[in-house]
């Protein structure tokens, strides 16, 4: 006969998924920005609602370049509207589950200089937080692997380029 907690643990993981129903691809694109500070250079994370550190990126809407896009996203996401797009850094892939969707995410990342008030940041109201970090405690702070890869590549890129 089973036991009282082994009934709740059984039914645990006898519950099931809805199969997947449908792959759903979505196009994003985002920007690793940065800002030369007192101590060097600084990069700009935002705290989502599962209070992951990540940068400002979002959904391409139609009729815009992924470029557009990023732009768009910094200055809705950070509010900050004079930057420097400085180029193409890479992409990176995401996937996860919605439901009974797939859904595969495919977000280019571009390398954008904050100009004017930096200071002057402001989160949207779904964040938990947004901040300005050294770059170490960015890459220490962010929740994605790729994302830091493309973090070192802009350091990299900030230096040889002396941006």
């Amino acid at each position: 006969m089973a036991t009282p907690q082994f009934d709740k643990f059984k039914h645990y993981f006898a519950r099931k998924k809805p199969s997947i129903q449908e792959i759903v691809r979505e196009p994003t694109a985002g920007g690793i920005v940065f800002r030369r500070g007192k101590d060097g250079i600084e990069i700009l994370l935002i705290q989502d609602a599962k209070d992951r550190w990540t940068i400002p990126k979002g959904h391409i809407e139609e009729g815009e370049s992924a470029q557009q896009t990023a732009r768009r996203e910094i200055g809705e996401e950070a509010g900050l509207k004079d930057v420097d797009m400085l180029g193409w850094l890479g992409k990176i892939h995401f996937r996860y589950r919605r439901v009974d969707k797939l859904v595969l995410m495919t977000t280019q990342i571009y390398l954008v200089r904050a100009k004017g008030d930096t200071n002057a940041i402001q989160k949207e109201e779904w964040m938990n937080g947004i901040k300005w970090f050294s770059f170490n405690d960015a890459l220490d702070a962010i929740e994605y692997e790729d994302i830091g890869k493309l973090m070192l590549l802009a350091m990299k890129r900030i230096r040889q380029e002396k941006l």
